[in-house]
């Protein structure tokens, strides 16, 4: 940056304590202060600013009012739907005033709430899915700490009573007391490996809805937050409405001091829940517009400016931003104002939409300027003139890294982020600052892929500002472009505030033209404009401006640039990166547009404009255009011709800028950005570069004498080469030397390929004294690479040792004539040419499968519209979404992924307005949540179903997604991957011979080998046809470190997609073919057979679900147990039956009924026969043996189901029987024992019985085992074995066990897990799945 008037208040700084808490919230960098201090009613005033964000806390420090004193936050929204919860079930409060909540909780109403309908809309949620992963973090271990006291009391109790007993009983002969030392002890085992197992999912709160007659209300039971008993109490809660309405909030407890905010949607159907999903929103709102009386240095930008808070960073993907959250935010910026003139307002509080979006968001994108998001965006801009500001990335300091849509959308104002001296010494706490302000050093840069500059203007980077309540703090120091954008938004607001109270008119084309053309200049060169765009923004100057300019025509000149003779593709900038145009004279036809906004009046503004422009170029000897241009509504075009041949290598950049002739005081009206990275060439073989002597300068105090022979701190060292056609991989040595304290690199690589995100490398490298260090990373021959190398912007402060690093690049490179390999399926190998074009290299080919993908359709698909609450577009369309079922099964436990080809890995340059997917079992817990980045989970083995939700206005875009192919993708365990073979013969395959291993190649000779398919025997297990093995394939290493032997091909630093298509199986030879014995039995035998067999399976096929369909039934199970008596697979169907028959009335007798067709099955059975038949074993070679074997294995398994369902009856039968003694004390039913006088226990009985014959502890016979040990009064050892039941079963849970589990809890006496294993009854079985 040039020294001047601008610039010295903020290079000639010393700290005081008001400049150091100036420091922490810039505003004299943007010449905020001045503004404000000269307009103190200017201070944002009358403006409404939409901040597209993780979430703004309203209980912020500085967030509550404004300078005025009026509300500072006048909605709260979740746009990303991640709060809702389904409220759709409504329930009536009993006479006792308590409703049943849908997480089984008994709720009880505040009577004093009005209610005239009487219904109460009830859903849950668990609070986890609400908080920020540190809060959840910060609460598990005060719930641990908690809960571990109650644990240990409990088993300090558990160990008394186990000594105890030892005391009394120093020798233990007897059975019984052995089994109650048993039980002691498990007790004791059960509590300590409890305490080592805890999981803690979060508790449940309850939400419940209803209408006033006035608005929609809602309350929350936090009862299981709280550490008081009785506090959280859904009656205690303070009701809330939406937000927008009263302006009120509330929390969940003292103990996680979470702000929330209620809103209601869909009729009382949908309760939103709005939390932050990270500190990062209210960070930003508060450096944009935080108001503090006490401390006014520590206000945001602009104090007086009100706010919505739009949520878009989504609390299920940990606050990833998602298409639903940004079109629903888009959707409130513009609809907010209509939305608030219905509400409880005053009138001046009333407004028809935001004035200013700000959206600290972004990514890369494959396409600039593109997308659905894209094209709503600019319809808010230049329809309903809303002005857009974002920060352009944090991912530089190479040159094409802007991210999407910040800095490679056209509409929206993209900053990059500045740190002054000022800064560095305050907020960075630097022992001595930089003597200039400069960018940081991973401020993104530009320009787009297409040419355009990317960064528009620079702002402050970093801030302490306020952070949400749950932090346990007031301001948080944060940097970043995220905190530019606001800083920039909220200098923005400061002057809308002064154009509104002036009665200027407000256009985003306006105000964006003041501001690029009243900046400072970052660094002295042209090519820093990429990097800090126009300059840093100053509010006084483009105040001036915008009033000098009221009666300037709001217009944006839209660019559309491409090369003559070539219609497409058009660009926004001339961009010359590659060797072959730089190289050469361009010519380049630029047509530009003049854009008014759609309420233009054609009579009054289109037809009248006309301007005389004068164009200039910063670079005439290499950039030629025309001296004078007239422009119309209609537009011109124009030719510019570029010619870098006289250029030396490295970065250059030139500007064609236009002025009006009559008002040229306006400055630039469009530019033409012109970017030329003209490439070194590698002549040298084996090709190899050095760059040496590369200087890095720390802060001196002669700096200013001193600059003109040294680079600058923060300096960035750009290396332009052309990589080598055939190289496709590059190493790196970096040394350095010249310095005593710790110094700190950026080290990134970037490469740009037609239709794809920039091919990006990167490296932070700390050298803590001088050494040298390696890098190796993939490149694409015949293209440029920058190399860009920066030493952070602080680091070395303080010192004097000048810093000299030395760059080594070596190009290696082995082409191929497939870059990727199909295994078709079959035996036959792919051939695979090689050759080496630069140098001698090693050819040490690797390939292994490690991912299995399954393609699947939907089962099921559903089109509905979504309620215009939240998604009606602005333009009044109604948005659509289509949910995809898809069904899948696990025959073990996996890790999977979703991949949807049309639709991953793509957010802004997306034509789809959003997709999100979520996987649940057959319980409806859900197991994993994604959207365009899905992300590998953990399944355990079972059926799981996947739902895929799209959103869209157009429904003919939906209806051709019904049939989308989605594959799950499932990552192999190291031991089951897939390791290829190389061969040398094309029948090696199969003949087992030419085995190729490794090779030399010399440059100009090509080699070739094969690479074969997996035997059949080595495919993973469950592999079905059709599915696609994928994995990777590389062919050379790195020449220096650890190699990798060939082990893992993505270790190496270029690697390719290699993929094997599953065959269908082999064929069994042995299926069809007739038994080897012949049957014995006659034709009308066989048939008589046939035909009992058929009714039995008539009588399967018979519902059970009204009284009729179960009359029926009986009358033929009767009928059949006529004709075929001691028939037991009958009879195991009859028991069957009986079982499945629900909602009965008589319960006693139904389970008599079971007892009675139980000893049905029992009677029909010769055990006797059955248990000599178990003691002999049986010959695996002969067939007839083996059928018999698998009879008799069937009816022992149906008498032992018998025996186990007739116990569980008489379990179910005794105790619904002690039920009614307790209800009615004359109740008797004994039948006594002829033998003995006491009433003989059939439980007992039959449990021998089943004992005998089964493991009476494993998962499908241990439910018995429970109960027996329950009425023995043992329940240490009843929880033991159910424990390990539900540990072994390695199916879904089944409800029964955890349900048996809790009781056995509750009759023990330990409540603090009673209270741990409901949370988990919600997490397991939730009463429904989770809204999209």
């Amino acid at each position: 940056m040039p020294s001047g008037e601008d610039n010295g208040p903020i290079r000639n700084f010393k700290l005081n304590e008001s400049t150091f808490l100036a420091s922490l919230m810039p505003k004299k960098e943007i010449a905020a202060d001045r503004f404000v201090e000269a307009h103190p009613k200017y201070d944002g005033r009358g403006v409404l600013i939409a901040i597209f964000d993780s979430g703004v806390d309203p209980a912020a420090d500085g967030l509550k009012l404004t300078s005025e004193g009026k509300p500072k936050i006048l909605d709260v929204i979740d746009c990303t739907g991640s709060g809702d919860v389904d409220t759709s079930t409504v329930v009536k409060a009993g006479d006792d005033g308590c409703i049943r909540g849908t997480s089984g909780n008994t709720l009880v109403v505040n009577s004093s709430w009005k209610n005239p309908s009487g219904e109460w809309h009830v859903g849950y949620k668990l609070v986890y899915e609400l908080f920020t992963n540190t809060l959840t973090d910060r609460l598990k271990k005060e719930r641990k700490k908690r809960w571990d006291e109650k644990n240990q009391e409990a088993i300090a109790d558990a160990v008394k009573q186990l000594d105890q007993f030892d005391k009394i009983h120093t020798k233990v002969n007897d059975t019984k007391l052995k089994k109650k030392r048993e039980d002691l002890q498990s007790r004791v085992d059960l509590l300590r490996k409890q305490g080592d197992s805890y999981d803690d999912k979060g508790p449940i709160i309850d939400a419940v809805v209803w209408h006033d007659g006035e608005v929609w209300r809602a309350a929350l039971d936090t009862q299981s937050l709280e550490d008081e008993p009785g506090c959280g109490k859904l009656a205690d809660f303070v009701p809330l409405t939406n937000y927008r309405i009263e302006r009120k909030y509330g929390i969940f407890s003292k103990l996680d001091a979470c702000t929330c905010v209620l809103n209601v949607f869909n009729e009382g159907n949908v309760l939103s829940i709005v939390t932050d999903s990270s500190p990062h929103g209210t960070h930003v709102a508060g450096i944009t517009s935080a108001n503090n009386p006490k401390e006014p240095l520590l206000n945001g930008v602009a104090p007086g400016a009100q706010l919505i808070s739009c949520k878009i960073g989504d609390s299920r993907l940990g606050s990833m931003e998602t298409g639903t959250g940004l079109v629903r935010a888009l959707i409130a910026a513009v609809e907010v104002g209509f939305a608030l003139e219905t509400c409880m307002l005053t009138a001046d509080t009333r407004t028809h939409k935001c004035d200013l979006i700000n959206m600290s968001y972004g990514e890369a994108t494959l396409l600039p300027d593109y997308g659905r998001f894209v094209d709503l965006v600019n319809e808010v801009v230049n329809k309903h003139r809303l002005i857009f500001i974002s920060s352009a990335g944090n991912n530089g300091p190479a040159l094409n890294t802007v991210g999407a849509p910040g800095g490679t959308t056209s509409s929206i104002i993209g900053v990059g982020a500045y740190v002054s001296p000022a800064m560095a010494a305050g907020a960075h706490t630097l022992v001595e600052a930089p003597p200039e302000g400069l960018e940081y050093t991973w401020s993104s840069r530009g320009p787009t892929a297409d040419g355009d500059l990317g960064v528009s203007i620079s702002a402050a980077g970093g801030a302490m500002a306020p952070v949400p309540t749950w932090t346990l703090q007031h301001r948080m120091f944060m940097n970043g472009t995220s905190m530019s954008s606001p800083c920039a938004c909220g200098g923005v607001a400061l002057l809308i505030s002064a154009m509104k109270a002036e009665g200027l008119p407000v256009s985003p084309y306006n105000v964006r033209e003041a501001l690029e053309n009243t900046t400072i200049p970052v660094g002295s060169s042209p090519e820093d404009k990429l990097s800090a765009g126009q300059g840093l923004m100053q509010v006084d100057k483009a105040y001036d401006y915008i009033q000098k300019s009221s009666d300037v025509p709001s217009v944006w000149y839209q660019l559309k640039i491409s090369q003559c003779g070539k219609s497409t593709p058009t660009s926004r900038g001339i961009y010359l990166r590659e060797a072959d145009l730089c190289q050469r004279s361009t010519e380049w036809t630029v047509k530009i547009d003049p854009k008014f906004h759609k309420d233009a009046s054609n009579l009054d503004q289109l037809v009248p404009f006309e301007e005389c422009i004068k164009l200039h170029s910063t670079g005439e000897s290499v950039v030629r255009a025309p001296e004078y241009l007239l422009l119309t509504h209609n537009g011109r075009e124009f030719n510019i011709i570029v010619d870098p041949t006289n250029l030396s290598d490295g970065l250059h950049y030139y500007e064609v800028y236009a002025l009006d002739c009559k008002s040229p005081w306006r400055g630039p009206l469009f530019r033409i950005p012109i970017t030329i990275t003209k490439p070194q060439t590698v002549k040298s073989r084996p090709p190899l570069i050095a760059y040496e002597g590369m200087s890095f300068v720390p802060v001196c105090a002669n700096f200013t004498q001193y600059r003109k022979h040294c680079i600058i701190p923060g300096h960035i060292e750009r290396k332009f080469v052309q990589v080598p056609i055939g190289s496709t991989w590059v190493e790196i040595t970096m040394k350095t030397s010249g310095f005593s304290t710790a110094r700190r690199f950026f080290i990134d690589s970037v490469q740009i390929s037609p239709l794809k995100r920039p091919m990006k490398w990167e490296s932070v490298a700390t050298f803590s004294s001088p050494s040298s260090k390696s890098f190796a990373f993939a490149v694409e021959g015949g293209r440029t690479m920058e190399l860009a190398i920066a030493q952070f912007w602080s680091s070395g402060m303080g010192s004097r040792d000048t810093t000299i690093v030395n760059f080594e690049v070596a190009f290696h490179g082995i082409s191929i004539n497939k870059e990727e390999i199909i295994l078709d399926g079959s035996e036959a190998p792919q051939r695979i040419d090689v050759e080496a074009l630069l140098s001698l290299e090693n050819l040490t080919p690797a390939a292994v499968l490690n991912k299995v993908r399954v393609p699947y359709r939907p089962v099921d698909s559903k089109l509905s519209t979504l309620s215009a609450d939240r998604d009606k577009l602005p333009s009044g369309k109604q948005t659509l979404a289509l949910i995809l079922t898809y069904k899948f099964k696990l025959e073990e436990s996996a890790e999977i992924k979703p991949y949807i080809p049309l639709l991953n890995n793509r957010i802004y340059d997306n034509k789809f307005e959003s997709q999100f997917y979520m996987i649940s079992d057959t319980n409806k817990r859900v197991y994993s949540m994604g959207d365009v980045y899905p992300e590998a989970a953990k399944l355990p083995k079972g059926e799981y179903t996947l739902q895929l939700y799209l959103r869209h206005d157009n429904v003919q875009y939906l209806e051709k997604m019904r049939q989308l192919v989605l594959f799950i993708e499932k990552n192999l365990e190291e031991k089951d991957a897939v390791r290829l073979s190389f061969y040398t013969q094309p029948d090696g395959p199969v003949i087992g011979n030419g085995s190729f291993t490794s090779s030399v190649l010399v440059p100009g000779a090509k080699e070739a080998f094969y690479v074969g398919p997996p035997s059949k025997d080595k495919l993973p297990k469950g592999t079905s046809a059709g599915s696609v093995l994928i994995g990777s394939i590389s062919y050379g290493k790195v020449s220096f470190g650890v190699n990798n032997e060939g082990k893992n091909p993505e270790k190496n630093p270029v690697s390719y997609n290699i993929s094997y298509i599953v065959p269908p199986t082999q064929v069994d030879e042995d299926k069809g073919k007739s038994s080897s014995l012949s049957c014995t039995k006659s034709v009308a035998e066989q048939l008589e057979e046939e035909v009992r067999d058929v009714k039995i399976r008539v009588l399967s096929n018979l519902k059970h679900s009204t009284e009729e369909e179960r009359s029926e039934w009986k009358k033929l199970s009767t009928s059949l147990k006529s004709e075929y008596p001691k028939y037991t697979p009958l009879l195991a169907k009859i028991l069957e039956g009986l079982l499945s028959q629900n909602n009965v009335d008589d319960k006693i007798h139904h389970y008599e009924e079971i007892v009675g067709a139980a000893e049905e099955v029992i009677k029909s059975v010769d055990k006797d026969e059955l248990a000599k038949y178990f003691s002999l074993k049986s010959d695996p070679e002969d067939e007839g043996a083996e059928k018999l074997k698998k009879k008799m294995e069937t009816t022992r398994d149906q008498f032992a189901e018998a025996l186990y369902q007739k116990g569980l009856a008489l379990a179910e039968i005794e105790s619904l029987k002690d039920e009614k003694v307790s209800e009615n004390e004359d109740y008797v039913q004994v039948a006594s024992d002829s033998t003995t006088g006491h009433p003989p226990d059939l439980f007992e009985e039959n449990f021998k019985e089943l004992k005998q014959w089964v493991d009476i502890k494993s998962s499908k016979y241990g439910t018995l085992f429970v109960i027996h040990e329950r009425r023995k009064g043992r329940l240490g050892n009843a929880l033991k074995v159910l424990s390990d039941m539900i540990q072994e079963d390695g199916q879904p849970p089944k409800r029964k066990f955890y349900e048996l589990k809790l009781l056995l809890l509750e009759q023990i006496g330990w409540g603090h897990l009673v209270s741990y294993e409901k949370q988990w009854m919600n997490v397991r079985f939730p009463a429904s799945l989770p809204l999209f």
